[in-house]
């Protein structure tokens, strides 16, 4: 598995995790705790889960994460739904050291996000 995991984060929630080593949130208002893994996505899928579940947020940013760096940490590829689409699930917190960038997510005039490249 060398192909980049992303995951869509509040800016806020970025920070701390820096301070602290370790990502613990799964997505919008949820934890690793409760939720039981950190949702990713694979590339293409970034703007479906940011318009899905950060559509009224606006600082955000793009984690690129290096599947290499996560020191163990099980990745499975799981459908949001039965017979849905599988997206890359972290099972354990993310380190930060295997975030290898971090892009600012903006709005477009219209207001749909702009992802980095």
């Amino acid at each position: 598995m060398t192909e980049p995991l992303f995951h869509v984060a509040q800016r806020a929630d970025w920070e701390a995790a820096q301070q602290a080593g370790r990502y613990e949130l799964s997505t919008r208002g949820l934890s690793l705790a409760e939720e039981g893994f950190i949702h990713c996505s694979l590339r293409h899928q970034v703007r479906a889960v940011a318009e899905a579940c950060y559509a009224d947020l606006d600082d955000l940013v793009l984690l690129v994460v290096d599947p290499a760096l996560l020191g163990g940490v099980p990745v499975r590829y799981e459908p949001a739904v039965p017979g849905g689409q599988a997206y890359p699930h972290l099972y354990g917190a993310l380190p930060v050291h295997a975030v290898v960038a971090v892009h600012p997510i903006t709005r477009a005039p219209d207001g749909g996000f702009v992802l980095p490249d």
